[in-house]
């Protein structure tokens, strides 16, 4: 949510719901591979968001997997991408934090939120 200022701080549960709001469209949808990903383009097969703390509260819509972080977000979405790369999936982890970044395995495709962003029309 941080990567665009619109006030998401202020209510995060909300900014949270907006923002899970734009993603069932993504399912299905065939874009331009990030950077990391291989390939001209990526097909999304599935969403799947981390909430924590506050924003824990957000409803998701239906088509979007929503896992609520027992404890901090960054790292229920190694453990989310561990047990995904781990049942033969690949995993892309949309993400601008270094530090998540880095304890995620190598099978894991990262982009920043722009790619994201430009996606869901953000």
């Amino acid at each position: 949510m941080g990567s665009r200022p619109d006030g998401w701080w202020r209510d995060r549960a909300a900014a949270a719901t907006r923002l899970l709001g734009r993603m069932p469209g993504l399912v299905g949808r065939t874009a331009g591979a990030p950077d990391g990903a291989s390939g001209p383009t990526v097909t999304i097969g599935r969403v799947v968001a981390v909430l924590e703390g506050i924003a824990k509260a957000a409803a998701g819509p239906a088509g979007i997997e929503v896992v609520r972080a027992a404890a901090d977000g960054d790292g229920a979405i190694v453990d989310e991408a561990t047990r995904l790369v781990e049942a033969g999936e690949r995993v892309l982890v949309v993400t601008a934090d270094r530090g998540l970044r880095a304890r995620l395995a190598d099978d894991v495709a990262v982009v920043g939120p722009h790619w994201f962003n430009d996606l869901v029309g953000r």
